[in-house]
């Protein structure tokens, strides 16, 4: 809890508070979500292959430019944290900060999932899933979020003095060495803060402080996306399961989680090309001199 304030309001703080909100992006100059183009392209797709990340672990996959890939929920209710890289180049990764600020704290149909700076473009856009229908509760809490991060070690030391590496961080830094042939001193540094699929979080009403509860997922329900570009996708099976109680401990039922790739029908993307790096790092190179 954070400490009472120790400065009286002053006769104006009613004012001062009443101030009108402004959404900071509003989404002009972004490129509108084509759901016809999406739609046609989903129509007659064919699965090409799948990967099942176990309870407690992590695993890579890759997803080719122009294919479709789904989270699926297989056997119970599972979050699970996902961290996207350019098939090759891992320089370029899932900006969940810049996403949050362009689309919200929690994603969807239509959302797309951005690349860092100086890339700056859609890696993978949502295209199904199947708890649109959940919304935000009456706590204000909401699934799919890009507000946490990831657990992890570090912090497990820090707030209860001991050590878990079957957490989200260890699981794909251990899945990113194995899959491309990394010392775990070189793979830790490029996992990221992720995109928190099936978890159900917001923010208390009185501190605004980060919660999760029980996830509303279940056997069957998927998280679908388009990838934009070539995806290497990195996957961990929380060792909190749906993250009703805990997200860093042994005692919670965890399941697997199923990711599926899926080919378009045959010349759905005609007229379709991957996005461009941002335009001003195109025309700039590096940031000018001041």
């Amino acid at each position: 809890m954070k400490p009472a304030p120790r400065h009286a309001a002053p006769d104006d703080a009613g004012s001062r508070r009443a101030t009108p909100a402004v959404v900071v992006y509003e989404g002009k100059g972004m490129p509108a979500y084509d759901r016809a183009f999406y739609e046609a392209a989903r129509q007659g797709m064919g699965k090409v292959c799948e990967t099942i990340v176990p309870p407690r672990e992590a695993r890579t996959f890759e997803v080719p430019a122009g294919h479709f890939f789904r989270i699926v929920s297989i056997e119970g209710p599972q979050v699970g944290d996902l961290n996207l890289w350019h098939a090759h180049d891992l320089s370029e990764r899932f900006f969940s900060g810049k996403t949050r600020a362009l689309h919200g704290t929690h994603v969807g149909t239509g959302d797309r999932l951005w690349s860092c700076l100086p890339h700056l473009r859609p890696m993978a856009t949502i295209t199904a899933d199947t708890l649109d229908w959940y919304g935000f509760d009456a706590d204000g809490g909401g699934v799919h979020d890009v507000i946490g991060t990831r657990c992890d070690p570090y912090t497990q030391l820090l707030l209860a003095g001991t050590e878990y590496h079957r957490c989200c961080h260890s699981n794909l830094t251990r899945a990113l060495a194995a899959g491309r042939g990394l010392a775990l001193a070189d793979a830790e540094p490029q996992i990221h803060d992720v995109l928190n699929v099936f978890m159900c979080t917001g923010f208390t009403r009185d501190t605004h402080q980060y919660f999760m509860k029980a996830s509303p997922v279940r056997p069957g329900d998927f998280l679908e996306m388009f990838a934009e570009i070539d995806l290497l996708g990195g996957l961990s099976a929380c060792p909190g399961g749906d993250c009703s109680a805990t997200h860093s401990s042994d005692a919670a039922r965890c399941h697997p989680l199923k990711v599926e790739v899926y080919r378009p029908r045959e010349g759905a993307l005609a007229a379709w090309q991957a996005p461009q790096r941002s335009a001003y790092s195109r025309s700039h190179g590096t940031l000018p001199a001041a």
